[in-house]
């Protein structure tokens, strides 16, 4: 290591104890990398200080020539030779150097030397004054080696910390890799590093990023090399060129490479629970002041700290992938568990629709009878949305009385009222990235439907009992079975409410207008229940398909989906009968004139009332309650809608 500009402040005041500075001729000999060279000196200069220095280091005893002294100087007692960085190849103390890090053939060059040579009056200093001198200047160098050490290693250390924090942050295994191997080549100061992750279950060793190879991949046998040896022994390896050793490096790498290996450390690289994942490798140390083209004992402390960093950044990106990769398939198998089955045209305009809203953050309001499937289509707008990662939260605004609605939606704060024993997170907190869905939102009493607009409107929740409001990023698809308009006539809805929900309006046809739809959500229920219970799937005989395609299903999908159910739990046979769908016949629709014509007499304008009645009772029930679809259907205008039904005497409050 060079000392000149710390020796030049300090050895005038040392020299200044032994006598007048006139007299003296000498100064600080130190092995520089693989030479020997003054790094302080005064008076006229002597040609064989360098090789007076050598033979003091090498005797480790006073010597003298030519009217010098020689002695070399020691490392202060207690100094950390693995952080007192001399590193001349060779040099004393180079065993106790690496003695803690790898076998006797991986000897690191180890602490460089110094020694003081001086001449006084022309005559050698003599013994006690060359030891006081010497005993100083070890102590001085000691804690200048340190110093600066120290400022190395909060460098390092600062750099690697920086790294760290960015690794947590990538997401693809290439860029994390690359950046590891960018930072060891900055805080090792070496040309290359590569990180070798262990596959076990092959045997390889799978290094990346490799540099020159084809698709920046290399693979090696788990026991090739100096990484195979610090992956098995589980300790440093290191190798310099121009020993005896030059089997350990395969040259026909560096051959594909077009590039020369000079040196190599490799340290192994172990997770949080002590399993070995690979090795960690640094390529050609840089020659600096502090070594020469050789990896030394610090280095081989500062790669395996970053090992430690990168295994733990590796854990924790496989871990992410993996929770990811999860999760993925988790949302795929829910949005695959309700599907929108049916491909009558009804059915296929309202998946066109809600694959088109299903990107952005618009409200939805869902409408249709009882068991038509608002919620699955509620979820499958979810399902194709980008909060498809994020929860889906159904809330049945029906099954709440209004004391309980705003701690249900909204959550309560410990002692808010007399059973808040805890705190409660609400449904809009629940739900927060994701959907909620308000089922039977018609239902909701107007003290909450106020606080429902206020919600929706500010994006804000103040739970019950609390003060602090808490954002949401919640999308909300309301749906009801109610005549929103009519409910808002009657002062029952609020309007501006209805408003903020009905950005875009979707409704479910009854399952009776839906033709062959009936079968195919018929055989998706049995084949779903049959395999939940373990039963070969049975099939449809041609009466049953004609009574359910007959039937009535005033239920909706809720009830044929009970039909199923029942069928897969009480049926034996392989071929389901229409005697086994269990169905009330007076549910079944008849092929020819409504029974209520039967009572019609034959004048024409009864029978033509009638029909209207009839006509427009179905049209109602197709479109939900809504009035002003039905009422486009019908070609008119929705207060026309309201005067035909008074004409026809058909009640019109529901």
């Amino acid at each position: 290591m060079t000392h000149g500009n710390a020796l030049t402040s300090f050895m005038p005041v040392l020299l200044g104890l032994v006598g007048n500075q006139a007299s003296l001729r000498g100064g600080v000999v130190s092995q520089v990398q693989d030479r020997w060279q003054s790094t302080f000196w005064t008076g006229d200069r002597w040609g064989q200080a360098e090789s007076l220095a050598s033979q003091a280091v090498a005797d480790d005893q006073f010597v003298t020539a030519d009217g010098f002294a020689g002695l070399s100087i020691p490392i202060a007692p207690g100094a950390d030779m693995a952080t007192s960085a001399g590193r001349g190849p060779g040099s004393a103390g180079t065993g106790a150097a690496a003695g803690n890090l790898g076998s006797g053939q991986d000897i690191l060059p180890g602490v460089g030397s110094d020694a003081i040579v001086l001449s006084i009056d022309g005559k050698p200093a003599d013994s006690d004054t060359l030891k006081m001198l010497a005993t100083a200047l070890g102590r001085f160098l000691w804690l200048q080696r340190n110093h600066q050490n120290d400022a190395r290693r909060l460098w390092q250390t600062s750099k690697m910390l920086q790294h760290a924090a960015v690794w947590q942050q990538l997401d693809s295994d290439a860029q994390l890799l690359a950046s590891m191997a960018d930072c060891a080549c900055e805080v090792l100061n070496c040309e290359r590093a590569t990180i070798f992750l262990w596959d076990k279950r092959t045997k390889k060793l799978i290094g990346r990023p490799a540099i020159g190879i084809e698709g920046g991949v290399l693979e090696v046998e788990d026991n090739a090399g100096i990484v195979g040896e610090a992956l098995h022994s589980g300790s440093p390896r290191w190798w310099s060129a121009g020993g005896t050793d030059e089997g350990r490096v395969n040259r026909r790498i560096d051959q594909a490479q077009n590039f020369t290996t000079r040196s190599l450390l490799a340290v192994p690289m172990v997770n949080s629970r002590d399993q070995v994942i690979g090795v960690f490798e640094g390529i050609n140390a840089r020659p600096g002041d502090h070594r020469n083209e050789s990896f030394d004992a610090a280095d081989v402390r500062t790669l395996t700290e970053l090992a430690m960093h990168a295994s733990i950044a590796i854990d924790s990106y496989r871990t992410r992938t993996d929770l990811t990769e999860t999760r993925d398939r988790l949302v795929e198998q829910a949005a695959q568990s309700k599907p929108l089955i049916g491909n009558h045209h009804s059915i296929q305009e309202i998946r066109r629709n809600a694959t088109k809203v299903a990107p952005t953050d618009l409200s939805v309001l869902v409408l249709g009878s009882n068991g038509t499937g608002k919620e699955v289509l509620a979820q499958h707008i979810h399902y194709q949305s980008e909060r498809r990662n994020g929860p889906f939260v159904a809330v049945n605004c029906a099954a709440l009385v209004e004391t309980l609605l705003e701690s249900e939606l909204f959550g309560h704060e410990k002692g808010a009222f007399t059973d808040a024993s805890d705190t409660r997170v609400g449904k809009f907190e629940l739900a927060n990235g994701g959907t909620l869905f308000l089922d039977e939102v018609g239902d909701m009493s107007a003290g909450g439907q106020a606080k429902l607009l206020r919600v929706l409107e500010e994006k804000v929740v103040v739970r019950v009992g609390g003060s602090r409001p808490i954002p949401v990023d919640v999308r909300v698809i309301a749906a009801t079975n109610q005549p929103l308009q009519e409910l808002i006539s009657a002062k029952r809805f609020r309007e501006d409410l209805f408003f903020r929900l009905n950005v875009v309006s979707l409704t479910l046809p009854p399952l009776s207008h839906r033709g062959d739809d009936v079968m195919e959500l018929a055989e998706h229920f049995l084949v779903d229940f049959c395999r939940q219970i373990g039963r070969a799937v049975p099939t449809f005989a041609a009466s049953a398909r004609d009574a359910m395609l007959s039937h009535d299903w005033p239920g909706n999908v809720r009830e044929l989906r009970n039909t199923v159910e029942r069928i897969c739990y009480l049926t034996t046979t392989d071929v389901v009968e229409a005697s086994d769908l269990m169905m009330s016949p007076s549910a079944t629709r008849a092929s020819t004139v409504s029974p209520t014509m039967d009572d019609v007499d034959g004048n024409l304008n009864s029978a033509t009332r009638e029909f209207q009645i009839q006509h427009i009772e179905r049209l109602i029930a197709s479109c939900g309650g809504n009035m002003t679809e039905a009422a486009g259907k019908l070609g008119l205008h929705r207060s026309n809608l309201y005067r035909k039904m008074r004409q026809l005497g058909m009640p019109t409050s529901s």
